[in-house]
């Protein structure tokens, strides 16, 4: 298809309550929104999942919102006629920038479909209707605030607890939110905020039968990775390292993870997320959807990759409602811990243009 428009537009979303992890404490949230028209007037819609400052990754809006406009957005206009399978090759040049070459693949895929009306779940190969619920719980003022948050999660439905922790929050805040739930799926996740020194101190974490501890160390030591899994029960489960096809091929032959969280913004868009999903489905190993405070937009798609059949442990996809007063499509509600699959043509979903008007801070139009 030809692409005639490109628009990128920056919005301001209100978090329902304060998310805190270990590399910092976010109360709202900026989102770098993309659309494409092509030259059927077809619209697709991605979000770039970047935050505001590069703490979780290099990667920050205003940062992509450059890269856009100045390599990654003229690369794909040299092409007279463009499909999203195009895309990774025509930006591969540039180095990094996974999560803005994510929003631009995934805008052009979303049109692509919509045009030949044809879902991204039965494009990726979606399995399931529906997909299980788990919610990713951030670092407490304090146990009581923690028992409390947990509770509400809980009592909503969720399937599955993730404790974001650090040094100094981690041995009793699990046992404390164990001993309350004995038999729910439960698992931590660390944000690189540990070193290899700590294995004596994770290793402690195995009483609580935890399904996985999520990166414990910085993104880049693969081998302090492999060197934690011998000193740990607990599956390592690896987030910010595997940024790419090849990342994962990496740390499984180096036996540095047993289960792999897949974001697709982290690893360059959907259609990586798949080869990524189909390598660890033929080497047994499980994988699950991680999330990062998405729209409904992002949620939309991130469902459906998630419905994929080797994401056997529930992911951070949660209802609309965890994170946003209101969402930008139609939110997605939770029922019996489980949220819908969507199924209509592209993403499945339409956000709501005159509330993104609303809390838009800039629009360009390319």
């Amino acid at each position: 298809m030809k692409l005639q428009e490109f628009e990128l537009r920056t919005i301001h979303l209100p978090l329902v309550r304060p998310f805190r992890t270990s590399f910092g404490t976010q109360t709202s949230r900026e989102v770098l929104m993309v659309k494409v028209t092509n030259e059927n007037g077809t619209v697709g819609w991605a979000e770039c999942v970047a935050m505001s400052e590069p703490l979780y990754s290099p990667e920050y809006v205003i940062g992509c919102l450059d890269l856009m406009k100045r390599f990654l957005i003229p690369a794909l206009r040299e092409k007279s006629s463009i499909a999203a399978e195009d895309v990774p090759v025509l930006l591969k040049p540039f180095l990094g920038g996974q999560m803005a070459k994510a929003a631009l693949e995934t805008a052009i895929l979303d049109a692509q479909l919509r045009d030949q009306n044809i879902s991204l779940a039965k494009y990726l190969g979606a399995t399931k209707s529906k997909v299980e619920c788990g919610v990713s719980v951030g670092i407490a003022n304090d146990l009581a605030a923690l028992v409390e948050e947990v509770k509400s999660y809980v009592d909503a439905g969720y399937r599955r607890i993730k404790l974001k922790i650090e040094p100094g929050w981690d041995y009793e805040a699990v046992k404390t939110i164990r001993q309350i739930y004995p038999d729910i799926p439960l698992q931590v996740d660390a944000n690189q905020a540990y070193s290899r020194s700590d294995g004596k101190l994770l290793a402690n974490l195995d009483e609580f039968n935890l399904l996985l501890i999520e990166q414990p160390l910085d993104e880049h030591d693969i081998l302090g990775h492999a060197m934690l899994a011998k000193e740990v029960k607990t599956p390592i489960c690896l987030d910010e390292s595997i940024i790419s096809l090849q990342s994962a091929q990496d740390a499984l032959a180096l036996e540095a993870t047993t289960v792999i969280n897949i974001k697709p913004g982290r690893v360059g868009g959907y259609i990586e997320s798949k080869k990524i999903h189909d390598l660890c489905v033929d080497k047994k190993i499980p994988v699950w959807c991680g999330g990062m405070l998405e729209t409904g937009i992002g949620r939309a798609a991130n469902l459906v990759l998630a419905a994929l059949p080797g994401f056997t442990l529930p992911g951070d996809t949660s209802a609309s409602s965890r994170y946003f007063k209101q969402d930008v499509t139609t939110p997605f509600v939770m029922e019996d811990g489980y949220l819908t699959v969507p199924t209509g043509p592209g993403i499945g979903v339409e956000p709501d243009l005159d509330f993104l008007e609303e809390i838009t801070t800039t629009k360009e139009l390319i």
